[in-house]
């Protein structure tokens, strides 16, 4: 049996899995990584962190599997987009004034670069057409921008800076390739005309990587999945692996779990023009794949190559997603006495929560138990369609007694909102030409049978559940199967490897329903924004 080694690195974990060629998992590991926080909006990680989490994952996914070193024919990385930061001998550059170097990755989630993000939207460049018009805080240019403003001896000591997958498959391989995943998606390269832009880097107060040619972030860069290199000695030894296995060209978190999941058989020709990867967890990311370049304002994209090869996709997005549900049901009152009851039950708060849910509505569908609560759910900004990081939250329909049942039903209502979310990101997709229909889902929000109902019955979209719960990790495997050769295209490897199991319909006689909470949504933000000009003018 052939097996292949994923290893995904998210906001606040690293998890390995083992693969077989089919796609059955045969182990999972799992090890926290260390986050800081220290200011509004700021999250900052250590690359020496997530790679001890890493080795620690790997060895655990080994020992659960039964498998040995030699097993692994093939290693595939992908993590969040977030920024390390090194010197020239490749040890971390610190990326807080006055703080350790230990501190040397800026996490995706961070908004340090809000105003230097504004800056480059404003100067108009041919590149912003790839991110939907506006470039977000999120993404890597604003942050460079940032670190060279405000902490200039970092700059200066700085040699590489990588995308997180990218600095994985450089620990593991001493490759300093870059992925067009990342390098594409994140740092605005754009391969099909032409790769770097200098004017825009040199316009964006960038201009010395344009005059060193771009070592520091990245000469080579390499299509999706090809091979990065070989597994080094020194990695090996730290992962408990043999040296010399294939290590596949590294992806976004997220854009792996499209792979896992986008391809997979329902029995019909595949039209990804009706396909829709949903992978929800803390945020959410919604990917569409189309043959022709589609420019949707607010959504990131086109992006050739960037996911699957030969297609340009269109890229939507949440802040937040599972972040904001959390917001809304940990958050309150009485979520401490909730916490308490589930771990004495030895169950998820959620389960409780969805328990409770089904006695209010008898055991029917729970969705009217929100007819007057309603969430806006812009916490943490909005990525896509709107592109505004500056957008707040708002929750209406509050009572005064935090009890049980309230909590429960501003959980529903504040689900509902996320998923009203994908709904305005698909409504703009299709206006643009997709005819989405099908969410092919994965992620941690998954796990909760009464999200992908309300997901169904928001969007008027099936929701498409995966055979292997681990979908992102399934993606790194047929990165790292690919990179083996076993499979010559990441089209081969979706069709061995990926398979859809569960399929949940909308339930038609919600619909209605739906429509009036989506109007409310729609509302929901004009009224915000009305509100945030009366009193910009108030203190004018």
């Amino acid at each position: 049996m052939s097996v292949y080694l994923g290893v995904d690195v998210g906001t606040g974990s690293a998890r390995a899995g083992l693969f077989s060629e089919s796609g059955e998992t045969l182990g999972l590991g799992s090890q926290d990584i260390q986050m800081w926080s220290p200011g509004d909006g700021l999250f900052e990680q250590s690359s020496d962190d997530i790679w001890r989490a890493v080795c620690e994952s790997v060895r655990n996914a080994l020992a659960k599997a039964g498998l040995g070193p030699s097993d692994i024919k093939g290693i595939g990385f992908d993590a969040a987009c977030s920024m390390a930061v090194l010197d020239a001998e490749g040890a971390p550059v610190g990326v807080h004034p006055g703080e350790s170097d230990e501190r040397n990755v800026i996490v995706w989630m961070d908004h340090r670069a809000v105003g230097e993000a504004a800056e480059l939207s404003a100067s108009g460049h041919e590149v912003l057409k790839h991110v939907g018009g506006t470039i977000s805080p999120e993404m890597q240019t604003p942050k460079l921008l940032w670190l060279k403003r405000n902490h200039p001896e970092a700059w200066a000591r700085a040699a590489h800076f990588f995308d997180l997958g990218d600095f994985l498959t450089w620990r593991a391989t001493g490759s300093q390739s870059r992925s067009a995943c990342a390098v594409v998606c994140k740092w605005t390269n754009l391969p099909h005309l032409g790769g770097w832009h200098a004017d825009f880097f040199e316009t964006a107060g960038l201009g010395d990587l344009a005059s060193e040619g771009f070592r520091r972030i990245g000469t080579e860069v390499l299509p999706i999945g090809t091979q990065a290199g070989v597994l080094s000695e020194a990695a090996a030894g730290e992962l408990s692996l043999k040296p010399g296995i294939p290590v596949g060209t590294s992806m976004i978190d997220a854009h792996a779990g499209g792979i896992g999941v986008i391809g997979a058989d329902l029995g019909v020709e595949t039209d990804f023009d009706k396909r829709l990867a949903l992978i929800a967890g803390t945020s959410a990311c919604h990917m569409a794949c189309s043959p022709e370049a589609r420019f949707i304002g607010g959504i990131w994209g086109p992006y050739q190559d960037a996911m699957l090869p030969g297609l340009w996709l269109n890229e939507g997005g949440q802040s937040t997603a599972g972040a904001a549900i959390d917001r809304i049901a940990l958050r309150s009152g009485p979520s401490k006495a909730l916490r308490e009851k589930a771990e004495r039950q030895g169950c998820s708060p959620y389960d409780l929560i969805n328990d409770r849910l089904n006695e209010l509505s008898y055991g029917q569908n729970p969705a009217r138990l929100t007819k007057d609560i309603h969430v806006l759910p812009y916490f943490h900004g909005n990525r896509s369609p709107r592109a505004d990081s500056s957008l707040k939250g708002v929750v209406s329909g509050i009572e005064i007694e935090p009890t049980f049942d309230t909590l429960a039903t501003t959980y529903l209502a504040g689900m509902q909102a996320v998923c009203m979310g994908t709904r305005h990101i698909i409504e703009e997709m299709n206006d643009a030409g997709y005819s989405i229909d099908t969410l092919m889902a994965c992620g941690g929000l998954i796990k909760n049978p009464l999200f992908n109902q309300v997901m169904a019955d928001s969007t008027g979209c099936r929701v498409v559940l995966p055979a292997e719960e681990e979908a992102v990790l399934l993606g790194s495997a047929i990165l790292g199967a690919c990179a083996s050769g076993d499979f010559p295209s990441i089209d081969e490897g979706m069709a061995a490897m990926s398979r859809a199991e569960d399929v949940v319909e909308p339930d038609a006689g919600q619909r209605k329903f739906y429509d009036g909470k989506y109007k409310v949504f729609m509302n929901m933000y004009d009224d915000y924004m009305s509100a945030r000009q009366i009193m910009d003018e108030a203190i004018k």
